[in-house]
């Protein structure tokens, strides 16, 4: 089977404009939720992880005409191209892919004070992809994944398959959501916000914070290009058919993908070093995940959760909590749960609680999203590749 090499990534989030200055604030404590006033009526403050507005509009300076972006394009556009200056795949060639994972993509266009700032068609996600391929000028129009909070490793488990079936050499992920009106007022009408910095897993939990950021890897073929020595072995998704916004109360779903991604990859749990889960910090999604985790034998894997730092960042979490977690399995760290304090959950989990050095060849990510959606990735260090 072929080898999938992650040779290069980005971060963009309130915590910074690289992968290293997010990895590097992450281990000093700091997060990226803030009590901010909230962007819908009657504008109360409200904990969000929200990227600083001038910062954005200097970094901007750097893209061709950055007046005719919007804000979700221009955090694309930054974190494409900051990956990009890190190889030398030529984007314009035949065997270079993307693939965009967003939940809403420019749903912030359809408020009134943006109405007139782009045309009409900018909010639909066909329409983010002609304008990516026009930028950066691509052969392939970008391919734009929508699979609820499992869109990033999603887009992550397709691109494998686009590079084994030979379709591709290259395929360039980069998942990005936005905090917006539309989305506040949605969560808001689920209960699902929390009042207070989330807490994954903790017996006090009461809900999520909405984050914003941008997440991009570089999947490839090409042996060449390895700088850090990653691979993705395998992955695999899953749907529980259970509810709309509900998860399987056996984790029945989050099982079958993890299971299958741990054949794909011809790994065992027993192997697992290091379990990042997706932890929403909601009731139902902390406890279908510790079912889930005690099925398969991983009860007593080392597991730690990030929502804690970036909030829920939506068709984001899955590249950027992705590529942090690359970043602590190649410094062999294991990086505690923000939030966590006391356990909460039906089923005992191996929670991080402290920064710890710990031996990692081994990694498994996974998410789960409305509609029953789960899916699970398994990312292996190496040494050598002949």
């Amino acid at each position: 089977m072929k080898d999938i090499f992650i040779v290069a990534d980005n971060i963009i989030s309130p915590l910074g404009f690289t992968t290293e200055e997010n990895y590097s604030n992450i281990k000093n404590g700091l997060s990226g939720i803030k009590k901010i006033n909230s962007p819908i009526p009657p504008y109360e403050p409200l904990y969000l992880s929200k990227i600083d507005d001038k910062l954005l509009a200097e970094k901007s300076i750097s893209i061709i005409n950055p007046d005719n972006y919007t804000r979700v394009e221009k955090l694309l556009i930054l974190s494409i191209s900051d990956t990009l200056k890190q190889t030398k795949v030529d984007v314009k060639g035949n065997d270079f892919f993307m693939i965009i994972s967003t939940t809403k993509g420019n749903i912030d266009l359809l408020e009134e004070e943006n109405k007139d700032k782009f045309p009409k068609d900018r909010v639909y996600l066909w329409s983010l992809a002609n304008t990516l391929q026009e930028y950066f000028k691509t052969i392939h129009k970008p391919l734009i994944l929508s699979n609820a909070c499992i869109s990033g490793v999603n887009a992550l488990v397709s691109a494998s398959r686009l590079i084994r079936s030979g379709a591709y050499k290259h395929v360039l992920v980069a998942g990005v959501d936005i905090v917006s009106p539309f989305v506040v007022s949605g969560f808001q009408s689920f209960k699902a916000i929390s009042s207070e910095p989330c807490k994954p897993f903790d017996k006090n939990r009461d809900g999520i914070n909405l984050g914003e950021g941008c997440g991009t890897l570089l999947l490839s073929s090409d042996a060449s290009l390895v700088k850090n020595k990653i691979k993705l072995l395998g992955g695999a998704v899953s749907n529980d058919a259970n509810h709309i916004s509900g998860p399987s109360r056996t984790g029945d779903g989050l099982l079958l993908a993890i299971n299958k991604a741990l054949k794909e990859s011809s790994v065992s749990s027993e192997e697992i070093d290091l379990l990042n889960a997706h932890g929403t910090a909601t009731v139902y999604n902390d406890e279908m995940e510790s079912k889930a985790f005690k099925t398969v034998g991983l009860q007593d894997t080392t597991m730690n959760g990030l929502k804690g730092y970036y909030g829920h960042t939506l068709g984001a979490a899955g590249t950027i909590e992705t590529i942090i977690s690359i970043q602590s399995t190649l410094h062999n760290e294991v990086l505690p749960t923000l939030g966590y304090n006391e356990h909460g959950t039906p089923e005992s989990v191996n929670i991080s609680t402290v920064l710890v050095k710990k031996n990692i060849q081994y990694l498994l990510k996974t998410a789960s999203g409305f509609g029953g959606c789960n899916g699970a990735l398994i990312i292996s260090k190496f040494d050598n590749y002949s």
